[in-house]
């Protein structure tokens, strides 16, 4: 068993998801607050001792960037006041999709969040269904990268639906893909896209067959909302009987729910790693906790039991 004491802390952007990360684990959120100032500065501070303690600093890096940047202060003040290690728990990890030069002279700015948070301090970071596996090799630290697939798979297999199929919204998603089809015992269909020009989806269509088939689109994030719409529309003018998304972050920027409520998705199944906004319609929405998941993992590297058998993509 570990003989360090364990402490749990979070940022302001994800209190919601933090309170019931430790409520399934069996305790409750340490004290700290974030001292604002008037010219936008803030500072986080601890307000309970934490020497000698392994820290767990909760916080989804989404924007705006104070997010991220409240998590590397956290992190700082923390190995400033002693802790013995400090661990930051990242359901979402913000900027992941700058993981590569794709044009010229631009930042891979996936590593220099890395670069950051190792810098600040950081001995470990658990987070969920990164954007790509790749970016867990950016960090001189351990990366505990979970699969929320955990929770989506015994979901979709309640719902009991016939006629099974599960789609990738494009060639980059085929693999995560491939892995929820065999999970399921379903065919696997793949979206391909052509681009009219940058960020704009000229034509799609599908590899695979569609019709008479109730189809999920399986990704790690949804922003725009605007190639899964797409596709959901493209499926069921194929033939498809019902089309469903399995997302894991709700990034959900711009017309983002606009597009959802108006297009041929019959349901969007989420976690809960980034908030909805309440103000929008939810009535597409359903939202699985990933709580569960983070705090049986904490609770294994805490205690130094293995973990690998919760990799399952």
């Amino acid at each position: 068993m570990a003989i360090h004491k364990i402490k749990f802390f979070t940022g302001r952007a994800s209190r919601y998801l933090a309170e019931k990360i430790v409520e399934s684990y069996g305790t409750t959120l340490g004290k700290c607050e974030v001292l604002q100032f008037s010219d936008g500065e803030f500072q986080p501070r601890f307000d309970e001792s934490i020497r000698g303690c392994t820290v767990f600093i909760i916080q989804s890096t989404f924007p705006p960037m104070d997010n991220l940047m409240e998590l590397l202060m956290m992190i700082d003040a923390a190995r400033r006041a002693s802790a013995y290690k400090v661990i930051a728990v990242m359901p979402y990890f913000g900027w992941a999709r700058q993981d590569r030069k794709d044009r010229p002279r631009v930042p891979i700015t996936a590593k220099l969040v890395a670069n950051m948070l190792v810098a600040a301090g950081c001995d470990r970071v658990m987070t969920m269904d990164i954007h790509a596996d790749q970016i867990q090799g950016f960090f001189d630290v351990p990366v505990d990268g979970l699969y929320a697939s955990g929770i989506f798979i015994p979901y979709i297999k309640k719902l009991g639906i016939e006629d099974l199929s599960i789609a990738a919204p494009d060639m980059g998603g085929a693999k995560r893909a491939s892995n929820y089809a065999k999970a399921l015992d379903a065919p696997i269909i793949i979206s391909h896209k052509t681009r009219a020009k940058a960020n704009v989806v000229g034509s799609m269509t599908a590899i695979g067959d569609v019709e008479g088939r109730n189809v999920i689109i399986v990704d790690d994030m949804i922003d725009t909302a605007g190639t899964i719409c797409m596709a959901a529309d493209m499926l069921m003018a194929r033939g498809a009987k019902s089309v469903r998304a399995a997302i894991t972050h709700p990034v959900l920027s711009g017309k983002a729910y606009e597009r959802i409520n108006a297009s041929a998705l019959e349901e969007v199944i989420v976690t809960d790693t980034i908030p909805l906004n309440p103000n929008e319609d939810l009535h597409k929405f359903t939202v699985l906790s990933v709580a569960d998941i983070f705090a049986d993992v904490i609770e294994r590297v805490h205690n130094y039991k293995e973990i690998s058998s919760l990799f399952f993509k």
